[in-house]
C-alpha cells in the first residue's frame, strides 16, 4: 500500500484559503498529478486543503472524498486556565486580558528542550502539556480514525506494527495539513507526535510519500520514502514557501519568529 500526505498551498489562514502565491502553488503540483498516480483521493474539510485538492481533481477529472478527520489537529491549549504554561508558549496573544488559545503543539523550543518527556514514544502523554489540554484525546480519536481507515484496506493495528488481512498495492492520497501529517506519522512510526511536529518541516504542496513493507509474511511496517518533496515548484521555477518554518537566524527580521 502507497499513501501520500499532500500538505495544502501556502495558506491564507484568516479566510481559510490560500494565497496568490497558494494558488500558484496548487496549479503546479496538479501539472504533477498524473506522474504522482494519486490513487483513491481524500481530503481535508478545510478550506485551504479543499481549494488546494480542487487544482488536481480538476486535472485528473476526478473527485476527493471529504473525511472530518484530516482536519488540521485541532487541540488547542488555554492559557487562561493553564497560566503557568505560559513558558512553553511566550508568544501567546492576549485580548482584552485574556489570552487567545493556541495550537497546542506550537512549542516554544527553549520549553521542549527542557522536558524530554515530551519527546519520549510513550512519556509524552503524562507531559504537563498534555495533562493540561486535550492533546491526548484529540490524538487518540483522530488515530481511531485512522487505523479503521487503514483497517478497511486490509492492515490491522497488532501492538506496534500492522497485521496484513489482505495485501494490496493500491494508492491513497490525502490533501490535508502539517500537524495531522505528524500525527499520522508519529503512529505508524510509534514516535511521539511532538518529535515530529518541532523537527520536521513540511512546506505547502509538498508530497510525502509512505509505503507499506512487508519483510515478513502477514507483518507490514511503514517506510518514509520521500518527506516534503517540492521538486515539483523547484521545477517550475516557484519559490518554496517559508510557512511551516521559523527564522533560520534570529537576526534574520524579515523571516517569521
Amino acid at each position: 500500500m502507497r499513501m501520500l500526505f499532500i500538505r495544502h498551498g501556502d495558506p491564507d489562514y484568516v479566510n481559510d484559503t490560500l494565497t496568490e502565491k497558494g494558488h500558484r502553488e496548487a496549479a503546479i503540483l496538479a501539472e504533477r498529478a498524473e506522474a504522482l498516480k494519486l490513487g483513491t483521493c481524500f481530503v481535508s474539510p478545510l478550506g485551504r486543503a479543499q481549494d488546494t485538492a480542487a487544482y488536481s481533481m480538476k486535472k485528473l477529472g476526478k473527485t476527493a472524498e471529504t473525511l472530518d478527520w484530516l482536519e488540521e489537529f485541532p487541540a488547542r491549549m488555554d492559557l487562561n486556565h493553564n497560566p503557568g504554561l505560559v513558558s512553553a508558549y511566550p508568544m501567546a496573544e492576549k485580548i482584552n486580558g485574556r489570552y487567545r488559545s493556541k495550537v497546542v503543539w506550537d512549542v516554544a523550543p527553549a520549553y521542549w528542550m527542557k522536558h524530554p518527556d515530551l519527546l519520549d514514544a510513550s512519556a509524552w502523554r503524562q507531559s504537563e502539556i498534555c495533562r493540561n489540554s486535550n492533546t491526548v484525546q484529540v490524538y487518540d480519536r483522530v488515530v481511531r480514525a485512522f487505523d479503521a481507515f487503514l483497517t478497511d484496506h486490509g492492515y490491522i493495528r497488532d501492538g506496534i506494527a500492522y497485521r496484513v488481512e489482505k495485501e494490496t498495492t493500491e494508492t491513497v492520497t490525502f490533501f490535508c495539513h502539517f500537524g495531522i501529517t505528524c500525527v499520522f506519522l508519529s503512529r505508524l512510526w510509534n514516535q511521539s507526535p511532538f518529535a515530529l511536529w518541532q523537527n520536521l518541516a513540511m512546506a505547502p504542496t509538498s508530497v510525502t510519500e509512505v509505503v507499506t513493507e512487508e519483510r515478513q509474511q502477514g507483518c507490514a511496517c511503514f517506510r518514509g520514502l520521500k518527506i516534503g518533496d517540492v521538486s515539483h515548484l523547484a521545477a517550475a521555477g516557484e519559490p518554496v514557501s517559508f510557512s511551516a518554518r521559523f527564522c533560520e537566524v534570529y537576526s534574520d527580521m524579515s523571516q517569521r519568529h
